[in-house]
């Protein structure tokens, strides 16, 4: 395992070595629909600047035939495909898309993957990692001050729509309120700053993502702008992976990430001392989750999920809990998850 391990990026192991342990007990939850709690006492995290370093080697993964730029897809993992469509029979009532991989070789599970959700909030998850690319092209500064404007002030989640119109923000604060916290109005800013929707949907296209597009504004209550599962997995595999940011940006991007305060999903179903780089999204009638999963063991997955369900029905909830659990299981255990299928 050590051996295979050092095959990977020494930059992200350094970064998620220091776990992040699951939370039971925070369900913190970031909504288009209203306000995430307390947000006004919230103490945001301190980041240092951290200047980014341009590599030559990054690749087009536009050019590359391979779904995630450099690890090719493996098996199916049948082990966990069976169990996992039991329980989607028991929750009838729900739309699943589910996509995981081993970081190491590929292998996936993938139900209705490639089906396009209701982004929600995780669409902040590729403006993100475009804002980074911009960083390391320096035609933008984390240093840099933004001013919210009127046409930026949104409701739903996030404690900068009670700022007062004209309040100047750090772009580093901006960017880490949207995705800790889930900041919609925040989220307009970033937008704003990277040139607009058109200008991002075409980054996105470019990523080889299929079905990610932003239609509207944070915040999008009727969910029109679209991701899946699928995409999210391979947004991450191309980051994890050197395909889209530098070394430093990703370090950077992950550092952000494991912070995300809604621990209620993908996080509530890992073992103690699992750490998750991830973003979640909720509207009334959809969930999302993704992101990057390290076991204590090293072991790393990538993660991708959305449930479709009734009005703010909570099961939703519990189903990607159980999920969670289930992959967290097999990736974490693998010989007593084999044999647990014979």
């Amino acid at each position: 395992m050590k051996l295979r391990w050092l095959l990977l990026s020494l930059t992200s192991i350094l970064l998620l070595s220091s776990p992040v342990k699951a939370n039971y007990n925070t369900n913190q939850v970031d909504s288009a629909d209203g306000g995430s709690g307390n947000q006004s006492d919230l103490q945001l995290p301190e980041l240092k600047f951290i200047p980014p370093t341009p590599s030559s080697d990054f690749i087009n993964p536009i050019n590359t035939p391979k779904y995630t730029g450099i690890v090719p897809l493996g098996r199916e993992i049948s082990e966990l495909k069976t169990p996992i469509k039991a329980l989607i029979a028991r929750y009838r009532f729900l739309t699943p898309g589910i996509f995981f991989m081993d970081l190491q070789t590929g292998d996936y599970l993938n139900i209705n993957g490639g089906q396009a959700f209701s982004a929600a909030s995780t669409i902040k998850y590729p403006i993100l990692i475009a804002l980074f690319q911009g960083i390391d092209t320096r035609r933008i500064k984390l240093t840099e001050t933004l001013v919210m404007q009127r046409k930026h002030v949104t409701g739903g989640s996030g404690d900068m729509q009670y700022r007062r119109v004209g309040t100047k923000i750090s772009l580093l604060e901006t960017v880490t309120k949207m995705m800790t916290i889930s900041d919609n109005t925040a989220t307009n800013m970033i937008i704003d700053r990277l040139g607009g929707k058109a200008n991002l949907n075409q980054r996105f296209r470019s990523w080889g993502l299929q079905s990610t597009v932003i239609n509207n504004m944070l915040g999008d209550f009727k969910g029109t702008n679209k991701t899946s599962a699928k995409d999210l997995v391979r947004l991450s595999a191309l980051i994890t992976n050197n395909q889209l940011i530098s070394d430093t940006s990703r370090s950077q991007v992950l550092g952000i990430m494991i912070r995300c305060h809604n621990r209620s999903l993908l996080p509530s179903g890992l073992g103690y001392g699992a750490s998750i780089a991830h973003k979640t999204g909720t509207l009334r009638f959809v969930l999302g989750d993704a992101g990057i999963i390290e076991t204590p063991s090293g072991k790393r997955y990538l993660a991708g999920i959305f449930v479709r369900r009734p009005n703010n029905d909570e099961r939703a909830t519990a189903f990607i809990r159980q999920v969670s659990q289930m992959v967290y299981g097999y990736f974490e255990q693998p010989k007593v998850s084999h044999l647990l299928n014979y």
